[in-house]
């Protein structure tokens, strides 16, 4: 299996984004140290971004390596390419920037960001998916 230049590209920045969310691991060590202050809200929604954002770096690796071997069509090709990387930001971003503050007791319209990106890891997840079979089965 040969991976093309442009995937290789790709991969390679997921692998230093995967730098920011190690820092981000030493930012959560102070929240639930109490060295940082945050409310149950913040710690929660803090401890689920840093979460979505390792999970779905390394799936969004994992599916790019894959796909340079199914030939798929160009707009289910970018689909199945960019929908879990743009996840990978839009959903960790939904859950820090919602909660930003003193002592917020909700999180804020930008929790619209986790649901977009809920929605481009769905529609991303279904277009490699789908590929991946017919180019399988083909």
């Amino acid at each position: 299996m040969t991976i093309q230049p442009e995937t290789q590209v790709l991969i390679g920045v997921l692998l230093l984004a995967l730098v920011t969310v190690e820092s981000g691991g030493y930012f959560m060590t102070r929240v639930v140290r109490r060295m940082f202050p945050a409310n149950g809200l913040q710690t929660s929604f803090f401890r689920a971004g840093h979460a979505h954002a390792g999970v779905l770096l390394v799936l969004s690796i994992v599916i790019l390596s894959v796909l340079d071997s199914a030939d798929l069509p160009l707009a289910w090709d970018l689909v199945a390419r960019n929908g879990v990387p743009l996840a990978a930001i839009l959903m960790p971003a939904g859950f820090f920037l919602s909660v930003l503050g003193r002592d917020p007791k909700r999180p804020n319209r930008l929790i619209l960001l986790l649901w977009i990106g809920a929605a481009s890891l769905t529609i991303g997840l279904i277009a490699a998916g789908i590929g991946l079979l017919v180019a399988g089965l083909s």
